[in-house]
């Protein structure tokens, strides 16, 4: 399994290594869409879990197909 993120820190909106996923924008256009990692929503502040975003990273990966 993927480990990019801390599995044990939680991150917010504006923390730099959430840009490896795409920019804020994104972010939230895969929120609306219900399409992004699993995230909390605490009033307004969006908080994600490094353990769902290494599970959403790695439900992307693709095996490059053989010949």
């Amino acid at each position: 399994m993927s480990k990019l993120f801390d599995p044990n820190r939680t991150y917010v909106l504006g923390d730099p290594e959430l840009e490896l996923l795409g920019s804020r924008d994104r972010l939230a256009q895969w929120r609306h869409k219900g399409s992004g990692p699993a995230y909390y929503k605490l009033g307004r502040k969006i908080l994600y879990h490094g353990v769902d975003l290494n599970a959403w990273v790695e439900s992307k990966r693709t095996e490059p197909e053989t010949l």
